[in-house]
């Protein structure tokens, strides 16, 4: 694959003379771990289905990423090559990525809700050569579905099956067969292979989709130095040392889950916990049979784990810090958790363009949790502006714009849409307001996505497919709060003439276009005429009020 991360290039020497990029990669984290705490507890996955929990020390973890590493050569994978896994927070997930750092790949992670019609998108566009998928998880038949594209993804060279078994051995198509079994480290050739393609700091390592505004996703690329010189400044405002426990149930393939599940417990020397189902019950176990110190997660995941606790009163004195960013906290849901854990409940707001933006701080009183969404961090700057991009002062809403040491390298094969301008300010699609102090408030998205539970529902892909159900003359697809996952969908739609349409018959239309079931509509409003502009650009304000005063109506 050609990357063409052009963003990398014009800021490197500001860069480096700041000391914001470290010019350090995972290998190199993973080797100091290697060589300073062989032995010591790196990683924790817990698999909730079957109730296993598999255990690395730091050398195991190294060992086996080596192995992977030539096993992913072995099918083919070259230097800049894409492998894309499709996996739940499963210990392969972790030791696939440290694997194609090993030797140049770049990996590209894919949320398990994804199906044929976004995958089918991304694995084309990112000449994705090597597949990783769950046989299956949670019901569904992940293999049965690649299987089933076929033709339509002429790149794609192998696809690799976790948990594959004929007559009760690993497939011969199984990650067991090909990767994490046959000692490939051992082979005469296997330290050439491990050393002769690894990435430098500049060099693209993660590929990850992102929806907005567009009808397709855009992949982000990273490298490096744009991922370590968020992880390094967050995990310090955070006070996070190689005696931390990092809980992440938060999917790994977001970037929440990759940045600061996945990598920073190594940059640490710390230890990772993987839970792979949510479940609060199990989570609030796990924090206290692990002695989880720290984790981050989206509002809803705050809302159940401290109910949880509420409900059981399994106190839970390990935890000293919840992160949650995605959705606004409310303010008795910072109340309730502080009394219900005993932590401090952390604000912060991010993209998968560069990562947290910005935190509220330790010391920072807790209202700040639930007013901001906290000051930037080190080597991130902010500007709000107004249409005319003219800088607004303090506590007026204007245009979020950002120039951040951690962003990223540019949309694959769409530079045109990198939204960045000569001096590197990017343009984040969203409204806030910055107060005297310097801490952020984001109150609205110019950018139409919803967020239902901390993962975006890309609005225009979805809109489209509701003009084309035959009952649907005219449609949007609109944000209505929701306390436990922050937000959900509404199709608001004005119907044809004598064409009658309810939800469940929506909802069947749009999943036999194979749409993921996060991105259904779990409202439906009928309306004679939908509100628009004097040039036709529907108002999605007044829908969104529309819902929120039916809400206060009922």
């Amino acid at each position: 694959m050609e990357f063409d991360p052009v963003l990398i290039a014009p800021r490197r020497q500001t860069s480096i003379a700041r000391g914001w990029w470290p010019e350090r990669t995972i290998n190199d984290a993973l080797d100091a771990c290697l060589t300073t705490r062989p032995d010591q507890l790196a990683l924790s996955a817990m698999r909730l289905e079957d109730g296993t929990a598999t255990r690395f020390t730091y050398r195991e973890m190294a060992t086996l990423a080596d192995r992977i590493a030539v096993g992913l050569a072995r099918l083919g994978v070259q230097r800049n090559d894409v492998v894309s896994m499709q996996l739940p927070n499963w210990w392969e997930f972790t030791l696939t990525y440290l694997a194609c750092s090993r030797i140049g790949a770049v990996i590209n992670p894919l949320m398990p809700i994804f199906r044929e019609r976004e995958l089918s998108f991304m694995l084309n566009h990112s000449r994705s050569k090597i597949m990783i998928v769950p046989k299956r998880f949670r019901g569904f038949d992940y293999e049965r579905m690649i299987a089933g594209l076929g033709r339509q993804l002429p790149h794609l060279r192998e696809v690799v099956v976790v948990g594959g078994e004929t007559d009760g051995k690993p497939a011969a198509n199984s990650f067991e067969a090909l990767l994490s079994g046959p000692q490939w480290e051992r082979d005469a050739d296997a330290r050439e292979i491990l050393t002769r393609n690894r990435p430098g700091p500049d060099d693209v390592t993660q590929l990850l989709y992102t929806s907005g505004t567009t009808g397709e996703p855009k992949g982000v690329m990273h490298t490096a130095n744009t991922l370590l010189s968020n992880i390094v400044p967050y995990a310090d405002a955070m006070r996070l040392s190689a005696d931390d426990v990092v809980l992440m149930a938060s999917p790994l393939a977001h970037q929440t889950g990759f940045m600061y599940g996945l990598m920073m417990p190594i940059v640490l020397g710390a230890r990772a916990v993987l839970q792979d189902i949510w479940q609060p019950a199990q989570a609030v176990q796990t924090i206290r049979d692990e002695s989880v110190t720290f984790t981050m997660a989206s509002t809803v995941f705050l809302t159940d784990l401290a109910a949880s606790v509420h409900e059981t009163q399994a106190a839970v004195p390990s935890l000293r810090t919840f992160l949650c960013a995605g959705a606004p906290i409310p303010g008795p849901l910072v109340e309730q958790a502080r009394a219900a854990l005993g932590a401090k409940i952390v604000s912060a707001w991010g993209m998968t363009e560069m990562g947290a933006v910005t935190l509220t701080g330790l010391d920072d009183p807790d209202e700040r949790a639930f007013t901001t969404d906290g000051a930037p961090l080190p080597g991130v700057e902010l500007r709000i502006v107004d249409d005319e991009h003219a800088p607004l002062p303090a506590g007026a809403t204007g245009h979020l714009l950002v120039r951040s040491c951690s962003s990223f390298g540019g949309y694959l094969h769409r530079e045109h849409l990198n939204a960045t301008d000569a001096d590197g300010w990017f343009d984040t699609g969203d409204l806030a307001r910055v107060d005297a102090h310097g801490y952020i408030r984001i109150s609205g998205r110019s950018k139409d996505v919803v967020i239902r539970g901390g993962e975006n529902i890309p609005v225009v892909e979805i809109e489209a497919l509701l003009y084309r159900h035959p009952a649907i003359a005219a449609a949007a697809l609109v944000a209505y709060p929701d306390r436990r996952l922050g937000e959900r969908a509404c199709a608001v739609v004005v119907t044809r003439p004598g064409e009658p349409l309810d939800l469940p018959a929506l909802v069947a239309f749009l999943k036999s276009h194979k749409v993921a079931a996060h991105y259904l509509p779990e409202r439906l409003l009928v309306l004679d005429a939908l509100p628009v502009t004097p040039a036709g650009k529907v108002q999605k304000f007044k829908l969104r009020e529309l819902l929120r005063d039916g809400e206060r109506g009922q």
